[in-house]
C-alpha cells in the first residue's frame, strides 16, 4: 500500500537504528534511506549478537527497553529463550547479593542463585569456584537479520527507498529544507536523520555542525565448540560480574567475548589478536573448558553518547537536522521504541504515551543536553 505522504525525509544510515525509524515514518513521509556500503546492517547492525534483556544499560534505557519488549515478541523477532547469568566469585557474596537486590526491584523474575543451582545451569563452573549468581530467565536471543528484513521491507511496500552503495558528502540549509549532496548526486528533504553509527559525528560535520562526544567503541567476538557431548541449549547468557568476558551459545556452538569496549574512531572493526586470546584465557580459568584456537574472530563498533543514553531529537542550531545515535550495546532492544519516539517527535507530537508512563522524555534523549553542558563554564 503507497503511503500518502506530507513530508520528505532522508535517513542517512541502513543499520537498525535508521530502518527502525524509516519504517516508523513509513504512513506519513515519504521515506528514503542511504546506506554508504553496498548492504544494509554491514557494520554493528550487521555483526550483534543480540540479547533482549531488561536488566542491561541505565535506567532510561532499561524502560526504552521495556516499551519493546510487545513489538519484539508480537514481530517474531525472538530467536530463542536464552536467559542472563551474572557469574559471582568467591568473595563476590555482598556484590551478587546487592545486584540481585536492584535488578529484582527492576525485573520481578530475577532469582538469587546458589553456586549449586548456577552449577547445574552451566556445569562448565565449578561449586567451588563460584558464590552463586543473578539470572534473568525472561531474556532472549533476537533474530537481528529477521529484524532488519522486516524494517527494509515494511518501508519497500509503502513505496519508501534503500539507496545502498552511496556515500553522504555534504548537507546543506536549502530554503524550509535541507540538501544532501552524495556520491550518485544531490537529494533534498524537509527533515535529514543522522542515523550513521560510529559516524553520527562525522555525518554531523557533513552539515557544519560539531559532533555531540558519541565515541565508537570497538568489541571483539569469536566462535569455539562446546565441550563433547555437552548439551549446551539451554545455555544462558554467562557474563561475569566483573564484565571480564562472557559466552552464549549460538547455533551449536558458543560465541565468547572479552566484553571489551576499546575507543575507536569509525572504521571497519577488525578483530585484535591480543583481545581474542585474553578473552580464551579469562573463560577457561572460570570454567573448564579448554578452547584453544577459536574461529571465526570478529569484531563490531558500539558507539555511546558521554551519558550512555541514546540521543534522538532535532538539532537546534541547523532545522530539520534529526539526531538518532548513540544507542550502543543496545540497538536490538531499543530500537522498535526509539523509531516510535523519534515519528512521533518529527511529527510534533509528544513522546508515546506507555513509554512515557516509564519515565522517557524527549529533553532526556534531546540532542540539546550535551549542546548545554558544553556551553556551561
Amino acid at each position: 500500500m503507497q503511503s500518502n505522504p506530507s513530508k520528505k525525509i532522508i535517513v542517512i544510515g541502513g543499520g537498525i537504528a535508521g530502518l527502525s525509524l524509516a519504517a516508523a515514518m513509513r504512513d506519513w513521509a515519504e521515506v528514503t534511506v542511504i546506506e554508504r556500503e553496498p548492504h544494509l546492517g554491514y557494520h554493528a547492525s550487521g555483526r550483534s549478537a543480540a540479547l533482549f534483556t531488561e536488566t542491561y544499560g541505565n535506567r532510561l534505557v532499561r524502560a526504552l527497553t521495556l516499551a519493546s519488549r510487545q513489538a519484539i515478541v508480537e514481530g517474531g523477532f525472538v530467536a530463542h529463550q536464552r536467559g542472563a547469568l551474572h557469574v559471582g566469585w568467591k568473595g563476590d557474596d555482598a556484590a551478587i547479593d546487592r545486584l540481585a537486590g536492584e535488578l529484582q526491584a527492576l525485573v520481578p523474575s530475577v532469582r538469587r542463585l546458589s553456586a549449586a543451582e548456577l552449577h547445574a545451569l552451566v556445569p562448565v563452573i565449578a561449586i567451588e569456584a563460584t558464590c552463586g549468581g543473578v539470572y534473568e530467565p525472561d531474556a532472549v536471543d533476537v533474530d537481528t537479520g529477521k529484524m532488519l528484513a522486516a524494517c527494509a521491507s515494511a518501508l519497500k511496500a509503502s513505496g519508501g527507498t534503500i539507496r545502498t552503495g552511496e556515500e553522504v558528502r555534504a548537507i546543506s540549509a536549502l530554503g524550509d529544507g535541507l540538501r544532501v549532496e552524495t556520491s550518485a548526486g544531490a537529494h533534498t528533504a524537509d527533515i535529514v536523520v543522522n542515523a550513521a553509527g560510529a559516524w553520527v559525528d562525522v555525518v554531523a560535520g557533513m552539515a557544519g555542525l560539531p559532533g555531540l562526544g558519541l565515541r565508537p567503541k570497538r568489541r571483539t567476538a569469536f566462535l569455539f565448540d562446546p565441550p563433547a557431548a555437552t548439551d549446551i541449549a539451554g545455555w544462558p547468557l554467562v557474563v561475569d560480574l566483573h564484565e571480564q568476558f562472557y559466552f552464549k551459545p549460538d547455533a551449536g556452538r558458543l560465541i565468547g567475548s572479552l566484553a571489551d569496549e576499546t575507543d575507536s574512531e569509525p572504521c571497519d572493526a577488525y578483530p585484535e589478536d591480543i583481545d581474542v586470546a585474553i578473552a580464551v584465557d579469562r573463560i577457561e580459568q572460570a570454567t573448564s573448558m579448554r578452547i584453544g584456537r577459536p574461529s571465526t574472530p570478529w569484531a563490531g563498533l558500539r558507539t555511546f553518547a558521554p551519558d550512555r543514553t541514546p540521543v534522538a531529537g532535532f538539532d537546534p542550531r541547523l532545522p530539520g537536522f534529526f539526531w538518532l545515535g548513540g544507542q550502543g550495546g543496545y540497538g536490538f532492544q531499543v530500537s522498535l521504541t526509539l523509531a516510535r519516539l523519534s515519528s512521533a517527535l518529527m511529527r510534533g507530537e509528544p513522546v508515546p504515551e506507555d513509554v512515557a508512563a516509564l519515565g522517557v522524555t524527549a529533553a532526556a534523549l534531546a540532542p540539546d543536553r550535551f549542546l548545554t553542558r558544553s556551553a556551561t563554564p
